[in-house]
């Protein structure tokens, strides 16, 4: 048996993250730049892109910042374009970009907190799909997309998110979809679906972190919530060539919550 070493596995390419200006995405660009990655960040707002820049080239990686709303085909295109010109191809793209609206019944919601969701979560990963895809096919080693649902989805459902599991549950679906329908151009699609994270998504309305620590000591098999280094580990697993038999796959990380 062959153990492989995972210190540089992405070194030499190029991995885009949207939504990296904080959570997930902020810790999974660091995460693409410690194993060699030059790393595409991109989000709606320019300062905390600028941050996760910063602190990827102290730890002597290479990064560029683009502002996008994925929500927008021309934007990501540019993106896209942006990642290529600069550092000369797409080899990984993860969607992580999303946005939560609710914590009330759904008779409730209002149309334009569903179309926010809708159009971040669901058609913002569409768009992204398919800009990341047209550039990966026109490569000859292709490329891998690892899209961020959630287990707010397909996995489990909760009061006061049922749109947000709605748009995540399309996440899930789109994923293994364009699997299937791309695979056979070299591009290589899977999902990761986290639980509750150490970010303040997984806060309830006035809880501090100390109160969270001690609600999901009980609710959680694990009895705690999972860090954002672990989602981001199951995210590079899947956009490393370990993973290359792994298509269409929807990995969930959520502390046992749906075991």
């Amino acid at each position: 048996m062959t153990i492989r070493n995972t210190a540089n596995r992405f070194t030499g390419r190029t991995a885009l993250v949207t939504g990296a200006g904080s959570g997930i995405g902020r810790t999974t660009a660091l995460a693409f730049a410690a194993e060699g990655a030059h790393v595409v960040v991109a989000g709606r707002r320019r300062e905390p892109l600028d941050e996760t820049v910063r602190l990827i080239e102290a730890q002597g990686g290479k990064a560029l910042a683009v502002t996008a709303d994925v929500a927008r085909a021309a934007d990501v295109q540019a993106l896209v374009d942006a990642a290529v010109d600069r550092f000369g191809s797409l080899d990984v793209a993860v969607n992580n970009a999303g946005v939560f609206r609710g914590g009330e019944p759904l008779a409730e919601l209002s149309e334009d907190d569903w179309h926010t969701q809708l159009d971040i979560n669901v058609t913002g990963v569409f768009l992204a799909l398919q800009a990341e895809i047209r550039q990966m096919r026109t490569q000859p080693a292709g490329g891998a997309i690892v899209n961020i649902a959630s287990t707010f989805g397909v996995h489990s459902r909760h009061p006061g998110a049922a749109a947000y599991a709605a748009t995540k549950a399309a996440v899930s679906v789109l994923t293994r979809g364009a699997a299937l329908d791309h695979i056979r151009d070299g591009v290589r699609i899977n999902a990761v679906s986290p639980g509750a994270t150490d970010t303040p998504m997984s806060l309830d309305a006035g809880e501090t972190e100390a109160d969270r620590a001690e609600r999901v000591r009980a609710e959680l098999p694990l009895g705690r919530i999972s860090a954002t280094d672990e989602v981001a580990a199951a995210v590079l697993y899947l956009a490393s060539d370990a993973a290359a038999s792994m298509v269409g796959t929807d990995l969930v990380v959520d502390s046992g919550a749906t075991a």
